[in-house]
């Protein structure tokens, strides 16, 4: 099994894999491919609720799609994605919905969209034994601040990013995400902390790197610029279910090898 220890001991050495899963047979597949970490993410408000953003997602929600694939993984460390407003707000409501992921969804750790707000609730946590994933750069939690455009493209925001790396690798969080941030200010925070710094969007040279599984396999409607599509699930799922339609609408299905006929029960009436 993959454990924060290990994730840590692999900053500077092998590269980290993670992808999002948002239920049991993706994290059975997902897992039996050998990725470390599998991130319930809050982008399922996007990608499998239906909703235009994360922020609608609940604590409820998450807790149930982070048990699912909890229970389908063997190997990967599962994190579940603390959502908007899940944390932050009071210091004991936020011990208590971060620690509901592990206690009762079977979470390995939790991630947070950090800032100044986040440090020292990083470190409680990580006191009370609840490993956490820091989350800097883009954050869509803040959508309708900041946009989804790249974060860090100014000396002053790019220190920002920086201080506040090194702040939550001190604070204890076992790793760091850094989303839609320039490359070579990834490389800078990579070599500035000494936990593995997970990217997406931000370039080669961080210690890991993390996709929406959707954006993978091809489900998603708009794949960002800094993603990449790696099969066409999409068009197979629309092919078998053409073809089951017209089986149908044929006559062809169900075939005589798909119904059982109990002799006995011709004559009813």
């Amino acid at each position: 099994m993959v454990t924060v220890r290990a994730l840590r001991a692999k900053a500077g050495t092998e590269p980290i894999t993670m992808l999002t899963a948002y239920d049991a047979p993706t994290a059975g597949i997902v897992d039996a491919a050998g990725i470390d970490i599998i991130l319930v993410g809050d982008s399922m408000g996007n990608t499998s609720l239906g909703h235009e953003s994360t922020l609608p997602v609940t604590v409820e929600e998450m807790k149930s799609r982070t048990a699912a694939v909890a229970r389908a993984t063997d190997d990967a460390l599962v994190v579940a994605d603390m959502p908007f407003l899940s944390f932050g707000v009071d210091e004991a409501s936020s011990i208590e919905n971060c620690g509901q992921m592990l206690k009762e969804a079977d979470a390995d750790a939790v991630k947070l969209e950090s800032g100044p707000h986040t440090v020292e609730l990083t470190e409680r946590l990580v006191q009370l034994g609840i490993p956490v994933m820091a989350h800097l750069g883009l954050t869509p939690q803040r959508v309708k601040e900041v946009g989804y455009s790249r974060q860090g493209t100014s000396k002053e925001s790019a220190r920002e990013i920086l201080e506040l790396a090194k702040a939550h690798a001190d604070a204890g969080a076992f790793s760091l995400v850094l989303e839609h941030v320039p490359a070579n200010v990834a490389t800078q925070v990579t070599e500035a902390i000494d936990i593995p710094t997970i990217g997406i969007g931000a370039g080669p040279d961080c210690d890991g790197q993390v996709l929406v599984i959707d954006d993978v396999v091809g489900m998603s409607d708009r794949v960002p610029p800094f993603a990449a599509q790696f099969g066409d699930v999409k068009a197979e799922m629309e092919k078998a279910v053409d073809a089951y339609r017209d089986a149908v609408e044929a006559r062809e299905f169900p075939a005589d090898e798909h119904s059982h006929v109990e002799d006995e029960l011709d004559e009813l009436y």
